[in-house]
């Protein structure tokens, strides 16, 4: 049995949380992956009525579960979520993007991952008044450097498709930071002569992405390109409603989509539930790795297979072309995962 913290977030947050409630439960019956889902109070609506928008024994329970999954949270998301990385040592932030039926992409056979150092950098909240001048310090460290670059590696290996790693940085003027960053890379690819290894410059990278995406397999980065070209990358296959992210540590990890609370369409029905389904495969995945348990790859694969279907179908929400509401997609995935048995 595994405990599964989730936080249900703000905005949109609830309603995809429910979708994704009901896919682990889904999971929980009938692939007999057990879960204990535990609802944790966390942003913006959680501040109104306490002094933090992660409150104390919200943290404690996050801490003694085995995994946790968030949902989009609002203004206070920097409370929440950059605070949780940095308390719970979560250091690779891993966002995937790749195509999916029926969501226009700028090329067709993209499938990468952005590998995202996800504690140091600007993201360190370092920042500090000075006269008339305000001046925040770009932390970065060799152990920081070393620990991604090897989970970049190591995830090439395991992806097993085109088995590349490039590094991206900006080494050229940020020669102590980004040099630092860059030298380590490249250290770590000497332990990995089976990958290939390139090193460019992030506005290379930005654009690279544009032009051939499809040459990507794994980029290893630093907290605040990772955070820009993530999102770049999920608009690249066609909408942040389809991007899952990870964030990583040697013994914990939170799920969360890329997206936002988007107060706009809260209460709406048209939320988009993939990113936060497709976050529930990825933890699958994690869970799998970390505990041998092959029910959790198939239980993963099943949901990967079940959301292509269902986009292959065309049901989909507005935000991604198509007239379905949240529920329409969600039970269309759970009946397609029941048809597996």
């Amino acid at each position: 049995m595994y405990k599964l913290a989730l936080i249900s977030g703000d905005g949109i947050g609830p309603e995809i949380s429910k979708a994704a409630k009901s896919v682990i439960q889904l999971i929980h019956n009938m692939y007999d992956v057990k879960f204990e889902i535990i609802d944790v109070e966390a942003g913006d609506s959680v501040l109104k009525n306490n002094e933090k928008a992660l409150p104390d024994l919200s943290f404690k329970v996050i801490k003694n579960s085995d995994v946790c999954m968030k949902a989009p949270i609002g203004e206070s998301a920097a409370d929440v979520i950059v605070y949780l990385r940095r308390m719970l040592d979560l250091y690779a932030n891993i966002r995937p993007s790749k195509n999916y039926p029926n969501i226009r992409a700028l090329k067709d056979d993209i499938d990468l991952v952005i590998v995202r150092e996800n504690t140091e950098d600007v993201y360190a909240g370092l920042e500090y008044d000075f006269e008339n001048a305000s001046i925040a310090i770009r932390l970065t460290t060799k152990k920081a450097s070393t620990r991604i670059a090897e989970y970049a590696f190591k995830l090439a290996k395991f992806r097993n498709k085109k088995k590349s790693v490039v590094s991206v940085h900006k080494a050229n003027l940020l020669r102590k930071t980004d040099g630092l960053f860059s030298t380590t890379c490249r250290e770590i690819s000497k332990k990995y002569t089976d990958i290939q290894f390139s090193d460019m410059y992030v506005d290379a990278c930005a654009m690279n992405l544009i032009r051939n995406p499809e040459n990507f397999d794994v980029i290893v980065t630093t907290n605040l390109f990772g955070d820009i070209l993530s999102d770049e990358a999920a608009q690249v296959v066609g909408s942040l409603g389809i991007a899952p992210a990870a964030n990583i540590g040697d013994n914990f990890a939170i799920f969360e989509p890329v997206h936002g609370s988007a107060p706009d369409i809260a209460g709406k029905g048209i939320a988009n539930p993939l990113s936060m389904i497709l976050s529930v495969r990825m933890m699958l995945d994690w869970l799998a790795m970390k505990n041998n348990d092959n029910k959790c790859v198939d239980a993963a694969q099943k949901i990967e297979d079940a959301v292509t279907k269902v986009l292959a179908k065309g049901i989909k929400t507005p935000d991604i072309g198509g007239n379905n509401k949240t529920e329409d997609v969600t039970n269309t995935i759970l009946t397609e995962l029941r048809s597996t048995q």
